[in-house]
């Protein structure tokens, strides 16, 4: 190959001629310039910094399973969403963040509306509403998005419901995870609940024994500062339901409720995961009326640890594993008769 393309024929010319050089400008023009190569320079430093961050992280991997069942129920009422990988969503993402994953479940009442329109809409919301660009103190902002996400999914509900003939009133619960990175939040309304399966060295053998962790707190009226919140509104609680009726004392929907106290701001907890731990369980209050929430945990860790299961085409063995044991979980709560629809979601967790 040429490098250097067709030379020149020789000329007369007595010699070469010393370009003029370009006007360099003053001393202090000079430095202006010499700074704004070196911003330059650390700007792209600071830009492959952010994108080898990015690609250094080493994130858990997650796979999501899910199980339903309707149980006694005439109508399925629950909803649920699976979104592992989320991020694609989001664009300009904060700098700091390599990872978004979504896991919900909603437990409708009254109907199946306000459950299916939380699922259909309430992610979207969340996408819209997150941080972006170069942000800081992002815990602060998540959970900002959280609440305000609710917050507007429940007024859109309500808009809907309220401009129906008749008017609707199903309400839902929902336990809702938004996963960045490798951190966990997890936003609540009402009586559904997420647990995390943390594997822990115990002391006296040596083996691993599990913790089951709370990632929710649940919602009814018989808790003190939910009683006190619905009587100071004017409302009253009557066998342990808001008029005597409605179960929960936050959700989604229930419109006819929300002047007696009934509120759709979430709980939000924060969980940093771990190479402890194992799987998050998120289910509706159809599992956890004939579970505790250690004795499901318990259940699924046995499937998943030591029993053989049948994989389908393509399948990995951890993922048959989990889809087994999903699956087992559901059915077994209608089994012990569970009298309401049942929906289990596992995320498991890998390093």
């Amino acid at each position: 190959m040429d490098l250097f393309g067709d030379l020149p024929e020789p000329t007369n010319d007595p010699g070469p001629v010393k370009a003029k050089q370009p006007d360099e400008g003053t001393e202090e023009e000079r430095g202006e310039k010499r700074k704004r190569d070196v911003s330059l320079e650390e700007t792209e430093v600071e830009d492959e910094k952010r994108e080898e961050k990015k690609v250094c992280k080493d994130l858990a991997k997650l796979m999501g399973f899910v199980s339903a069942r309707r149980g006694e129920r005439e109508e399925m009422q629950d909803a649920h969403v699976l979104l592992p990988d989320l991020t694609a969503s989001v664009t300009n993402l904060p700098s700091q963040v390599s990872r978004l994953a979504y896991f919900a479940v909603f437990d409708g009442h009254g109907g199946a509306r306000a459950s299916q329109f939380a699922a259909e809409n309430l992610h979207h919301t969340l996408v819209s509403k997150f941080p972006k660009g170069d942000v800081e103190n992002l815990e602060k902002l998540v959970r900002k998005c959280l609440l305000d996400s609710f917050r507007q999914t429940d007024e859109d509900f309500l808009k809907k419901a309220s401009s129906q003939k008749p008017a609707w009133k199903d309400g839902s619960t929902a336990t809702c995870m938004l996963v960045v990175d490798d951190v966990l939040y997890v936003a609540n309304l009402g009586d559904s609940r997420a647990v995390l399966c943390r594997l822990e060295q115990a002391e006296d053998s040596g083996k691993r024994k599990c913790v089951t962790l709370a990632l929710s707190k649940e919602h009814n009226p018989t808790i003190y500062e939910e009683r006190m919140r619905i009587q100071r509104a004017g409302g009253t609680v009557r066998d342990g339901r808001v008029l005597g009726v409605l179960e929960v004392s936050r959700s989604i929907g229930d419109g006819q409720y929300k002047r007696c106290g009934v509120i759709s701001t979430p709980d939000v907890r924060r969980c940093q995961l771990s190479r402890n731990d194992r799987f998050v369980l998120l289910a509706c209050d159809g599992l956890f009326k004939v579970f505790s929430a250690d004795e499901a945990v318990q259940f699924v860790l046995n499937i998943i640890e030591n029993e053989t299961v049948e994989q389908k085409e393509g399948q990995s063995e951890e993922a048959g594993r989990f889809e087994a044991a999903c699956q087992r979980l559901a059915s077994e709560a209608v089994r012990r008769g569970s009298a309401d629809n049942v929906t289990v979601i596992l995320v498991s967790i890998e390093f």
